[in-house]
């Protein structure tokens, strides 16, 4: 529920369409056309925005060279009494674009925070992968070093969202490919756009389109989780055996499988739940 008439000054976070206009909402309209000032990353492009659905607004820049200072002015408006929206040029604000400085500045002054729901090309890109959304994790841009690219992704145990660059992406699919080739991908390209393109596959595959057909415009690239190395399985199975062991010896189980998760480094959790499926 919005925040009535009058009320004193607040910032109200508004996501964006990510390609398509229409895909803005009516909260987010109504809160561009009631907001005193709009801050943007560029002002020509949220002009567009406002000029589609005929909205008037004083826009002022907000972006990665001017954020912290531009917060703090924004925050001495606030609390005079007026009402901030925050946009980003696509999607959701904060949501590796910047917003966090003016956020943080709201809230260290006690000014009400509004975040209206809208568009993310991390969620469109999740569902649209076709790959598990159960447990999934946002990683920004990768990495452009290699070894701390493959650090985030070989041993993943969950589904992985990251944007990358159209002129790295065959780079980046030729060294998962190196890596790990059967590993399930989706290429998610200009969402919600008029040339989208969601590409699903493994490494291999995408790596070996990518290389023929370099890749254009915006993209997020999703990565399913590692497969369980055979080693890794054997070793938590001999873990959960120790377990067995040490409770049928008279120890408490949750207590055990702590002590177990220090000496072998799998989780607490995970080795108890590998006792209660055993266990039926």
């Amino acid at each position: 529920m919005s925040p009535p008439q009058g009320a004193a000054g607040r910032l109200v976070v508004c996501p964006t369409p990510i390609g398509n206009l229409e895909d803005v909402t009516l909260r987010v309209l109504r809160a561009l056309r009631e907001a005193d000032l709009v801050a943007c990353e560029d002002t020509r492009r949220t002009r567009t925005l406002l000029d589609r659905h005929a909205i008037r607004a004083r826009l002022v820049s907000f972006h990665e060279h001017n954020e912290d200072a531009r917060a703090a002015e924004l925050v001495e408006r606030m609390r005079g009494g007026s009402v901030v929206a925050l946009v980003a040029d696509a999607g959701t604000p904060l949501v590796a674009d910047p917003g966090f400085a003016l956020l943080a500045a709201a809230l260290r002054a006690a000014i009400a925070v509004e975040v209206l729901p809208g568009p993310s090309a991390v969620l469109t890109a999740l569902v649209a992968s076709g790959l598990p959304a159960d447990r999934w994790r946002f990683v920004g841009f990768l990495p452009r070093a290699r070894a701390a690219l493959l650090a985030i992704v070989l041993g993943a145990r969950e589904t992985l969202v990251a944007f990358e660059s159209p002129r790295r992406l065959a780079a980046t699919l030729e060294l998962l490919a190196e890596h790990d080739p059967a590993r399930a991908l989706a290429v998610c390209r200009e969402l919600t756009k008029l040339h989208e393109d969601v590409r699903r596959g493994s490494a291999e595959e995408l790596a070996r389109h990518f290389a023929a057909q370099p890749a254009r415009g915006e993209i997020v690239l999703v990565i399913g989780a590692a497969e369980p190395a055979p080693a890794d399985e054997l070793a938590r199975a001999q873990a959960v055996r120790a377990l067995e062991a040490v409770i049928a010896a008279g120890a408490r189980p949750r207590a055990a499988a702590t002590a177990l998760a220090k000496l072998t480094g799998f989780g607490a959790n995970e080795l108890y739940r590998g006792l209660t499926r055993k266990g039926g």
